[in-house]
């Protein structure tokens, strides 16, 4: 065939607005770039620009990734208002580099305010939404709202479970369109755990990740100084790494600067760190505590018990058995972790979030999807 009647590469673009949702997003992100039918565009919004929270598109840069538009969000304010002012910044300029760009398919994953600024700017522009992470529950802030709805908007769901395949059925969305990929998260863990080196005598630090949820910066400033109490409380080393940038994540960096500063020696703060060190120091600590979704999905097949602290993660399946509930009370999150520090978990395993090459899969779908009116489309099933 003459190159002029070659078919042209779909275009894809692939939105990400923080470190953790960029970790889970790089093995589609590989795929996509490798292969041959596709064409990768990358997007970089949301904290990854704000210096505050680790200006971690310098990361994406020294990942060896070309940036394609940088679209700045938020200003790193902790107010209701800068999140909604962020979204609209955050539609108009993704709207803008679709359209510059000519993409034809636009992925975005999970609950997050600039997953939802990517979705809104692909549908108003005639793109076509694929979501990643569609169907889940888990309660966060207001993300179980934001998840839902980009389900909505979307017309090709990539989802981590089985039991997540069926809810998005379950709103009305065409079987066909509904893809059980597993989780990408999960492709990159079993390639770290291949590397780990066997677990033998505990390890000497927790690792503690919580993030504000949606509360005032008093409240959620209250409950991580009770968690850092008590894991201190454990004997165990703490590596803390700083939240996200949801409504009363002020709280919380307030807490663990003053527990870094009354306890030199004692911890490591971190305000980012990529995704294949956390996965490293995710596999090597004795206990993950927190409110993170790492401490449901991959903490368990990686070997490491996990005290999920509060609401943020409730309703989401579990990865594995060594996970162990903590209420916001001090004594609560003293037992659990008392508990979650006596399992011994096995490494690896059978999981509900797939064998770890999703990344592949999602890609192969893309390069057979035929972006046109068809596809966009949509229409409720009942």
């Amino acid at each position: 065939m003459s190159p002029s009647r070659r078919r042209r590469r779909i275009r894809v673009a692939v939105v990400t607005g923080t470190r953790a949702e960029y970790g889970v997003l790089q093995s589609p992100m590989r795929a996509i770039r490798a292969h041959p039918r596709l064409r990768l565009q990358l997007a970089v919004t949301g904290m990854h620009l704000l210096r505050r929270f680790g200006h971690t598109v310098d990361e994406i840069s020294a990942d060896g990734w070309r940036i394609d538009a940088r679209v700045p969000m938020q200003s790193g304010r902790d107010d209701p208002l800068d999140q909604s002012a962020g979204l609209g910044r955050g539609v108009a300029g993704l709207a803008r580099f679709f359209e510059q760009a000519e993409t034809d398919i636009v992925l975005v994953l999970g609950d997050r305010i600039e997953a939802m600024a990517g979705a809104l700017a692909a549908v108003t522009t005639g793109r076509v939404l694929a979501h990643v992470h569609g169907g889940d529950v888990a309660l966060g802030d207001f993300d179980e709202s934001l998840r839902h709805a980009i389900t909505k908007l979307a017309h090709l769901h990539f989802a981590a479970t089985r039991r997540s395949a069926r809810r998005i059925i379950r709103m009305g969305e065409p079987p066909e369109r509904v893809h059980v990929v597993g989780a990408p998260g999960f492709d990159r863990a079993r390639d770290i755990l291949a590397q780990a080196p066997p677990r033998t005598a505990a390890s000497d630090y927790a690792l503690v990740l919580q993030h504000a949820h949606g509360r005032c910066a008093a409240t959620e400033e209250r409950v991580m100084s009770m968690i850092l109490r008590a894991v201190a409380e454990t004997g165990l080393r703490r590596v803390i790494i700083y939240p996200n940038t949801d409504r009363g994540c002020a709280g919380v960096i307030r807490a663990i600067e003053r527990h870094a500063k009354r306890s030199a020696g004692e911890v490591r703060t971190f305000r980012s760190l990529p995704r294949d060190e956390y996965l490293h120091a995710l596999c090597g600590a004795a206990v993950l505590v927190g409110n993170s979704s790492s401490g449901v999905i991959e903490a368990s097949f990686l070997g490491t018990p996990a005290v999920d602290v509060g609401q943020r993660q409730a309703g989401r399946e579990p990865g594995g058995p060594a996970l162990v509930h903590a209420d916001e009370t001090l004594a609560s999150i003293r037992a659990a972790l008392r508990r979650a520090l006596g399992l011994r978990p096995r490494r690896g395993g059978r999981c509900v979030y797939g064998d770890g090459r999703a990344g592949p899969r999602i890609a192969e779908i893309l390069a057979r999807t035929r972006p046109g009116p068809e596809l966009l489309r949509k229409r409720i099933t009942y």
